[in-house]
């Protein structure tokens, strides 16, 4: 019941995060640690946050229903393309869904990055999305360095070196 309302709540959020599409990144003061996490990807593999420690990390909160989510992953996969030598990772975690609900999603949403399943809500608990899709570009030390509130254009030039320049 306590995921429900929390879906529920970031619903609400999701109209007004629709409004943000294509808006840049939000820079993070401080020097915050992002929260670990250890979830499975729809092909039954471990992903922990800190395998990725050394590399710029691009994590997606989304589900299946929300509509901005649908939209950004073509540029998801395109940035992916054009970072590929940059040493970034893209990871999207599903809220609450199960397998084959995202198998199906996938069938006209392919994505070209690992889709981890946070069934019971508690990696989402631990990190501050304020709706959905909710980015966040973790540094290759482990901080949170942007967030991103609703749909983006991953591909723009302004987004790509932000990204970019984590790495340097």
């Amino acid at each position: 019941m306590n995921l429900l309302l929390r879906i529920t709540g970031l619903w609400l959020l999701l109209c007004s995060s629709a409004l943000a599409m294509g808006q840049g990144l939000t820079a993070l003061p401080g020097h915050v640690m992002a929260p670990e996490f250890e979830l499975q990807d729809t092909n039954g593999k471990t992903h922990r946050l800190s395998d990725y420690r050394g590399r710029t990390v691009i994590i997606n909160f989304w589900t299946t229903w929300c509509p901005p989510c649908r939209e950004e992953i073509p540029s998801m996969n395109r940035v992916l393309r054009l970072l590929e030598h940059a040493d970034v990772a893209m990871l999207g975690i599903n809220m609450g869904e199960d397998d084959d609900t995202i198998f199906l999603f996938t069938a006209d949403y392919p994505a070209d990055f690992p889709l981890l399943m946070d069934r019971d809500g508690a990696v989402i608990a631990d990190w501050p999305v304020k709706g959905l899709p909710t980015t966040y570009v973790v540094a290759p030390d482990g901080s949170l360095a942007y967030r991103a509130i609703g749909g983006r254009n991953w591909d723009e030039p302004e987004l790509l070196e932000l990204i970019r320049a984590l790495g340097r």
